[in-house]
């Protein structure tokens, strides 16, 4: 098969406990992530969370089974496919935050369809996501405004763009905010705020997606899906910045700039990000693994200070520095002047609790409790390379091991 690999497919409701009247039952085929059983259970499940692909199908699933970022998987025929099993922590929303709640991956489900944020998608995925969704809300009492999409919880630390964390750092999933398109998957409510801006903890990052999401000029089901989903041309201009179009993914060797004179430059090789010629192209690699390493930033690569990478956030409790002395430090711990002193090369973390060292009295459970093997969990080892939790194994933790895990 296409896939390289035995799908088991059955036309059957999610689950064996649904009563029998559970209609228009979903096609939905076994095609686990080889992480799936290193992932622990969730507590509780809250929501349900909505991507886009923002690529072609089959490259997509692909990845985000290797990876396991994601619960079910919707191709534009409307087949399903399950990645993780739904009551394990799938990675599939990242850095994110609702309502005071961060790390949603921890009280979510993650639905995949192939697709882009400001494209409508297929009648058949219609039909097979409202399906998915009937039986999700039904088996976890999820109300309809608390379907949201990724673009919705996902959120930007501070970077030399914005000094304050920040609403707009994807605008993955967008069209399942819009009136129309809820209307279609059988959704009668949506959040009408965004509770962490309304509090003050996040600023809006990008006004045109604030407004999609939380606009009042869209009257109920009358708008087309992609009539309030602005499209952002890759295209650098006077108003539209690396940032703008790449987000977190600006400085990434993968990600290219292509300028008006046909020279290409990755991004991780650019230093200059004030004077990019108007006219320079931007090119995008796939989406990322949502993994937690994604969050170990470097000065001189991801900022040419600190300031520039953790903005308010540089002296947090919740920054850590990772000294070229060996030493680690909180940013709270840290002078204004020795933070503004570290050099190219120094390591950081924005927004993890600094756990400590296994040791022989001290395990990675005594450290952080069940969050040991989190996904979102970050161990540093000897050797000072980065693993998740879902990776490791709690029997073989070598001991100075150091444990940092997102609050």
């Amino acid at each position: 098969m296409r896939l390289g690999f035995k799908l088991m497919a059955a036309v059957v409701c999610i689950s064996a406990a649904m009563p029998a009247d559970c209609v228009a039952a979903l096609r939905i085929s076994d095609y686990y992530s080889p992480r799936n059983g290193k992932r622990p259970a969730r507590s509780s499940t809250q929501y349900i969370i909505l991507h886009t692909t923002e690529s072609p199908s089959a490259g997509s699933l692909r990845k985000i089974r290797r990876y396991g970022e994601a619960h079910y998987f919707i191709d534009p025929a409307g087949r399903a496919y399950r990645i993780i099993e739904r009551d394990r922590i799938a990675t599939h929303a990242g850095r994110s935050m609702w309502n005071t709640r961060r790390n949603i991956d921890l009280y979510s489900i993650g639905v995949e369809i192939a697709g882009y944020h400001n494209r409508d998608i297929t009648a058949a995925q219609y039909q097979a996501l409202r399906e998915l969704l009937r039986q999700l809300q039904r088996i976890y009492r999820i109300p309809d405004d608390r379907v949201l999409c990724h673009a919705m919880v996902a959120y930007g630390t501070p970077n030399r763009w914005h000094r304050h964390s920040h609403r707009g750092r994807k605008r993955c999933g967008m069209l399942f905010a819009t009136d129309a398109v809820r209307s279609r998957l059988g959704l009668r409510s949506r959040p009408q705020v965004d509770p962490d801006v309304e509090s003050g903890a996040l600023a809006i990052g990008d006004p045109e997606l604030h407004e999609v999401l939380y606009g009042r000029s869209r009257a109920f089901g009358t708008s087309s899906a992609t009539e309030a989903a602005p499209s952002i041309q890759n295209v650098i201009s006077s108003s539209v910045t690396a940032w703008t179009i790449a987000r977190d993914r600006y400085n990434s060797p993968d990600t290219i700039y292509v300028f008006p004179s046909g020279k290409r430059v990755s991004g991780n090789k650019l230093a200059d990000w004030t004077s990019l010629p108007a006219g320079t192209v931007v090119l995008l690699p796939q989406e990322p693994d949502f993994g937690a390493i994604d969050n170990v930033k470097t000065i001189g690569k991801d900022g040419p200070t600190a300031e520039d990478i953790a903005g308010d956030e540089t002296r947090s409790a919740t920054t850590v520095y990772f000294l070229p002395t060996g030493s680690v430090l909180r940013g709270s711990q840290m002078s204004t002047g020795s933070i503004a002193a570290l050099q190219a090369g120094t390591i950081m973390l924005v927004g993890y609790t600094y756990g400590g060292h296994v040791t022989a009295n001290r395990n990675a459970f005594d450290i952080c409790g069940k969050r040991w093997n989190y996904p979102s969990t970050l161990y540093r080892l000897p050797d000072g390379a980065f693993q998740t939790g879902d990776s490791m194994d709690e029997r073989a933790i070598p001991r100075n091991t150091l444990v940092f895990f997102r609050n």
